[in-house]
């Protein structure tokens, strides 16, 4: 449980590292920036999904240049209302004649301004809207690969990574990259415009007052790099307490049964406690160092507005300048500094962005199954002849697990696999089923190759009843008709009549149309197991596999299993995996694995004869069993 457990947490840590969208203030830097090994080619990749979409993109760059354009030029059309009405009020103090403020001019000018201002506003919604429609279509065709290629992935792929993972590159990396294409993109146009469109704007009121406001950059560049990397360090402690803060919390709900029976309670809240005042030590730094970055950075701002303020008004009163323009000279100085940090700001999220698009095309680039064959075999009156020959097999070539498996199954026989933990059982049925390849050799039903079919005709043909029984979060009916699709309300319930769960069934309070929930903690292990038999009696396979089907039940509940499965048998050939060998005593066939290799096989009464490896197996469990009583 607990590497599973620490794995999720990892994931918990990682989904709250994501970058933060948001430009209001500086919350981009700081924080831990997750780098792409391969920035270049991840950004080609993107782009392909960006490539159908390219006149929306154009409409967008054009509506965020027009936007932005009208929100530049605004402040220095209003700078000349500013001056007719001092060059009005002065020309008065002065008694100068005919002196008048002229509100035509300036009723004109404000009625410019409206439309300009209602312009940009349009024109900024509309890239809005035209750009989330972007994003979401480019995730949606993103997470359509995804889900396919993970339906065309071998089993190892998922063996080898937690669920957690999985789920994090499916849902938390997607959306990732939906958040940046929606807001980053178009901010970083309108940041490129507003740079070059305020300096071009300064430049033409004063280029000496110009110098001045661009003397402050360097000293904002000074202040943001500095706290960057001291609360870089602050963020990243944050990141690495929270995802144990995760992992602890969902391990101790996990097990709290375990926790309570040890009365290890107060051990569980102390190390709560401890990583808590950890993480709020690291947040609470991380959050003061960057906090203090806005106050910084507006008071280089002012000290360079007190500058301009005053070498304006110098200006003005020797006549250099209009006062209207040093109205909208200091506008446009409180502009300039903006798009820098933003742009500051996106560089770091676009990475955290690639890095995460990178985790999801690692994904769709995993080596799929071995493709179905073009023209399949179809068991038209399948009988369930199964056979290995000379199978070999290993989850690496370097690495074989499995040497030269001989076995000859007859249909209707029963086919017993035993042995100890490890020996290579559950990966025979799963060889069986194509969750894996064989390396050499063949499997073959009904003297056909299992390659020769597609794996949905041939697993149509096959049907499971594991140990750990599996039920979704829905109705009983809905859990049980999962085993064929279109199957009718009677089948279901002829089904569950077979399995002997049709009485348990009806004496719930909604009958088969009882929800069971997320954990199907509303019903017992053993009567889960039996709506999994339901499910197997209504899939009709003429192949059938019990995987350890009653290991995990009581005595009694396991009589009524194995009376259903006896049922459920008849007719088919059966392979069934069993650690209680009392169960498979008058199977047709026994093999016998150990270390991947099938040493003996025959029925119970030849192989208790031969006094071999099956006699030892068979009596150490009475012997234990009767040690133990």
């Amino acid at each position: 449980m607990s590497s599973s457990v620490s794995a999720r947490g990892r994931d918990a840590s990682q989904l709250q590292a994501g970058p933060r969208i948001g430009f209001g203030g500086h919350r981009g830097l700081g924080r831990p920036v997750e780098k792409p090994r391969d920035f270049k080619g991840t950004t080609k990749k993107l782009l392909r999904y960006l490539a159908p979409h390219k006149l929306s993109i154009l409409a967008v760059l054009i509506c965020a240049v027009l936007g932005t354009v009208f929100n530049i030029v605004s402040p220095r059309i209003m700078g000349r209302v500013t001056t007719k009405v001092f060059e009005g009020l002065m020309a008065k103090a002065m008694h100068v004649r005919g002196a008048a403020i002229d509100f035509g001019f300036i009723r004109q000018t404000l009625i410019t301004l409206t439309s300009l201002y209602v312009l940009a506003a349009l024109f900024n919604f509309a890239q809005h809207y035209i750009m989330a429609g972007v994003a979401q279509r480019v995730v949606y065709n993103m997470r359509k690969d995804v889900s396919v290629k993970l339906s065309r992935l071998p089993l190892k792929f998922f063996d080898s990574r937690t669920h957690g993972e999985i789920l994090s590159r499916v849902t938390n990396d997607v959306d990732v990259v939906s958040s940046t294409l929606q807001q980053s993109l178009t901010q970083i146009i309108s940041s490129a415009v507003t740079l070059v469109g305020v300096l071009t704007m300064m430049l033409s009121i004063s280029p000496a007052l110009t110098l001045v406001t661009l003397i402050t950059i360097p000293l904002s560049a000074i202040v943001t790099v500095n706290v960057a990397r001291r609360s870089q360090r602050f963020f990243a402690g944050q990141q690495k307490t929270l995802g144990e803060l995760n992992g602890h919390v969902e391990e101790m709900y996990a097990g709290h049964k375990i926790v309570k029976a040890f009365s290890r309670e107060k051990t569980a809240i102390e190390r709560f406690k401890h990583i808590n005042d950890e993480l709020y030590t690291h947040a609470w730094k991380a959050q003061f160092v960057s906090g203090i970055m806005m106050p910084l950075i507006s008071l280089v701002n002012n000290i360079g507005y007190i500058i301009i303020a005053v070498a304006g008004g110098i200006m003005v009163t020797k006549r250099a300048i209009a006062i209207g323009d040093v109205q909208a000279f200091i506008s446009y100085s409180r502009q300039f500094t903006q798009p820098i940090v933003q742009t500051a700001n996106i560089a770091n999220i676009i990475q955290s962005t690639i890095a995460a698009a990178e985790r999801v095309f690692e994904v769709l680039e995993e080596a799929e199954e071995s493709p179905d064959p073009d023209d399949p075999v179809v068991l038209e009156s399948p009988e369930g002849q199964v056979a290995f020959e000379h199978v070999r097999f290993g989850y690496r070539e370097d690495a074989v697990l499995m040497e030269d498996i001989n076995i000859a199954a007859k249909p209707g026989q029963v086919v017993a696999i035993v042995g100890p933990t490890g020996a290579g059982k559950t990966t025979l049925v799963n060889l069986l089923m194509r969750f894996y390849e064989v390396l050499d050799g063949r499997i073959t039903l009904d003297s056909v190759d299992i390659r020769d079919m597609t794996r949905s005709h041939l697993r149509s043909n096959l049907g499971m009843v594991l140990q750990d029984t599996w039920l979704f979060s829905g109705s009983i009916r809905d859990n049980i008709a999962y085993g064929r699709e279109g199957a009718s309300m009677e089948e279901i319930v002829k089904a569950a009549q077979a399995a002997r769960a049709d009485h348990f069934i009806r004496t719930l309070p909604e009958g088969y149309d009882t929800i069971i929930n997320e954990d199907s903690t509303n019903i017992s292990q053993g009567q889960m197991q039996l709506i999994t038999i339901a499910r197997a009696i209504l899939a009709n396979p003429v192949v059938l596999i019990l995987d350890e089907a009653t290991s995990s039940v009581d005595t009694r509940t396991e009589l009524h299993i194995q009376e259903a499965m006896r049922d459920l048998m008849k007719g088919r050939t059966s392979f069934i995996i069993a650690h209680r060998l009392s169960t498979i005593r008058n199977a047709d066939l026994i093999l016998v694995m150990n270390e991947g290799k099938i040493i003996e096989q025959g029925t119970h009464a030849e192989l208790m004869a031969r006094k071999g490896f099956y006699y030892e197996l068979y009596t150490s469990q009475f012997t234990g069993a009767n040690r133990v009583a």
